[in-house]
This record gives structure tokens, C-alpha cells and sequence, in this order.
């Protein structure tokens, strides 16, 4: 049989002897390998080769488990989300856990009042939750605790989203919610996935720090799991805590989509520079009209027949009027078909 083998890939899985017994045998590039020997070589090269393909497969695999974990948990939080027509229970707890993370961020355990830094908390709660708060004045009370900070923004940030949810509206406002965090959960997501990517194909240098890269893939992937699922609180609260609504109009309601304008297509001849497509739409726009009210209106624009004739010789319903058309031009019968499609059909 003939076997076509890389040169490095038979230096690699080959017998060190390959090249020796090919010399010795007088065999020459391109001729049928026939003898017993060279067939067993080029078959435990082959199954080597398989081999190793099949552990490159295997470690892959093992990095996409990683992945699919975290999109299991992303997608049955996102079926719980599309299955509830109100999340503000949901919203609510990201907001009291966006609350809590801010005060162990700033308020270390077991720390003095003296070395709070109220000063970050406090800018971190105006921007978050667009809320200004005399936290230092708090911080100066005598026997304050983190806990009792922490129940006081609590209530703080639960007032403002419900004078936020009155001033929208109840129901305009459960669907801004649900609609903020599906897409919020997309989009970081989305990013999540590229940076996951991103991660594997530098993570084999690892290596050499004497270090397992898929080990090493999957805490960081960890990490950056717990990012995503951080940021996602964070952007969610902070959008519906700064969410404006821009007053509608008389009989409009606040979720209607603008109207688009209407679509027309176009075609330009690269020879002319001309749109003929709007050319022919003008033409049968002109016989419609003409058909109706039994007068033709010349049309702005010149009629698409190769002729060129004037606009008021083309009779819709007299096809000896029409002149030479081209195929791919509407019909000037006013039916909206090209002309090969309709009266060129069998010309």
C-alpha cells in the first residue's frame, strides 16, 4: 500500500531505524511499500499518531467541562428569570448583597471605627445608587457597629427603589427590571465566555512553572466566574437605581418602539451610477396611478425600458406600448413582478 507521512511526524512516532532499512531495501520516493517490516513500522507510527490525537481530544474536553459547569448555572438562573413575570424579589437580593460586598470592602473585621473608610463607601453608594449619605457622621456616633451601618444603608437603598418604582410605575417598572437583567446577564456573559477563551490558549505556559495548566485553568476560571457573577449585581442595581423614563407622548405608552421609516430598496449600475431599482419602482408607481384615476403623471425620473420612451406613451395595458424592457425590470402592467416573471415569461 502507498502511506503518505509527514517527514517530522515519522522523525517523531517513527523507528529510529525507518531510514536505514528504506536505504537498505533500495525503496525509492512514490513506490508500493510491500515488505512486512516497513508495514509494521508505518503501523505503530499510525497508532501512535492516533494516540496522541486521541489525548489532545480528551484534554480538551476536560477544559470544555470546566465551561459547561458555569453555563449550567448561568442558564438555570436565566429559565428561573424568563419564567417569572415580577423578579423584584431577585432584584432585591442583589441590591442587599451589592450593599453587604460594599461594606466588608470597606469596613474591615474586627477594625476600629478610626479605620473605616467611609469616605470610598460613601462615593461607592452615590454611584451605585445614586444616593448621597452622611455615612461619616455615622461612623462618628458612639458605639456604632458594621452591623447596624449596614441595616441603615440597607433601608436607605430599599426606600429609594421603591420612591423609584412609584415614580415609573409598579408595572413599567417589574418589566424595566426583568428586562435589565436578562441583558445584563447576556452581555456579561458573552464577555465571559471570550475571556474564558482567551485564558485557555495562554494557560499552557503554565507549564513551565512546573505547574498543571487544567488545574490552573480551572481556579482561574473560578475567579473570574465570581467576577462575572459580582459585576452582574452590581451593573443590575446600579442601572435600575439610575433608570429614567422620558415622559410619553399623548396616547403613546412609555414602551412602544418608534415607528421606523419605510424601507425601499436600491440597486446602482456601477456603468451609470444610476439607482434602477427606484427608477422602475417610480414607473409603476405612475402606471398604478394612472390606471386609476385614468391619467398617467409623468414621473419625475426617467421610465426603466431600454427604450427610454417618454413616461405618457406607456399605456399599462397595451404591451405594444411598452417597448424593449429589460427582464429584470418590473413589469409596467403595474403587478409588481419583474418582467421575465410575468408578461416576458415566455419571450
Amino acid at each position: 500500500f502507498y502511506l503518505a507521512l509527514d517527514d517530522d511526524l515519522m522523525r517523531i512516532f517513527g523507528s529510529d531505524r525507518m531510514d536505514s532499512v528504506l536505504k537498505t531495501l533500495g525503496l525509492q520516493e512514490g513506490e508500493a511499500i510491500t515488505h512486512p517490516w516497513m508495514n509494521k513500522s508505518l503501523e505503530m507510527a499510525q497508532k501512535k499518531v492516533e494516540a496522541r490525537n486521541f489525548d489532545i481530544r480528551k484534554q480538551i474536553l476536560k477544559y470544555d467541562d470546566v465551561m459547561n459547569d458555569q453555563r449550567k448555572v448561568i442558564f438555570d438562573q436565566r429559565k428561573d428569570i424568563m419564567a417569572e413575570d415580577d423578579v423584584s424579589e431577585t432584584v432585591r437580593e442583589l441590591r442587599h448583597q451589592v450593599v453587604n460586598d460594599l461594606v466588608s470592602r470597606y469596613i474591615p473585621e474586627r477594625a476600629y471605627a478610626e479605620q473605616w473608610n467611609m469616605v470610598e463607601l460613601r462615593a461607592a453608594i452615590q454611584a451605585i445608587f445614586d444616593i448621597d449619605l452622611p455615612l461619616e457622621q455615622w461612623a462618628a456616633e458612639e458605639g456604632i457597629a458594621e452591623e447596624e451601618i449596614s441595616e441603615r444603608l440597607l433601608t436607605a437603598v430599599d426606600e429609594k427603589a421603591a420612591a423609584k418604582a412609584a415614580s415609573i410605575g409598579p408595572d413599567t417598572y417589574r418589566q424595566i427590571e426583568k428586562m435589565v437583567l436578562l441583558q445584563t446577564l447576556d452581555h456579561l456573559w458573552r464577555e465571559h465566555l471570550v475571556t474564558l477563551e482567551h485564558l485557555r490558549q495562554v494557560i499552557g505556559f503554565r507549564a513551565y512553572g512546573q505547574r498543571d495548566p487544567l488545574n490552573e485553568y480551572k481556579s482561574e476560571a473560578f475567579v473570574l466566574f465570581e467576577s462575572l457573577l459580582s459585576r452582574l449585581r452590581e451593573a443590575t442595581t446600579g442601572q435600575l437605581m439610575h433608570v429614567e423614563l422620558t415622559p410619553p407622548g399623548e396616547g403613546d405608552s412609555p414602551l412602544d418602539e418608534p415607528e421606523l421609516p419605510e424601507m425601499r430598496a436600491h440597486h446602482i449600475d456601477p456603468a451609470t451610477g444610476m439607482d434602477e431599482l427606484s427608477d422602475e419602482l417610480a414607473m409603476v408607481d405612475a402606471a398604478i396611478a394612472a390606471r386609476g384615476r385614468g391619467a398617467a403623471r409623468p414621473p419625475e425620473k426617467r421610465a426603466p425600458l431600454q427604450t427610454r420612451r417618454a413616461a405618457d406613451a406607456v399605456d399599462p395595458d397595451q404591451p405594444a406600448t411598452w417597448g424593449k424592457i429589460s427582464r429584470n425590470a418590473l413589469c409596467p402592467c403595474g403587478s409588481g413582478k419583474k418582467y421575465k416573471h410575468c408578461h416576458g415569461k415566455h419571450d
